[in-house]
């Protein structure tokens, strides 16, 4: 979605108001949860759905195991 809106983490990060480290983590898959609230903002900045932005993968797996 960054991309389809020609977005930087930079400016994403900032219009969403969390550190750049942050938006990275929850960029590549690294984060465990997300605040209902962030996600919301999220959303808002990239004028899009969670599910746009968000998939579910069990405990475990990976997209190399796909």
């Amino acid at each position: 979605m960054m991309a389809k809106r020609k977005m930087s983490l930079g400016e994403l990060s900032e219009r969403v108001d969390i550190t750049p480290a942050n938006m990275s983590i929850l960029k590549n898959g690294k984060a465990k949860a997300i605040r209902f609230s962030t996600l919301e903002a999220v959303c808002r900045v990239l004028d899009c759905q969670p599910g746009d932005i968000i998939e579910y993968r069990p405990d475990g797996e990976d997209k190399s195991n796909q």
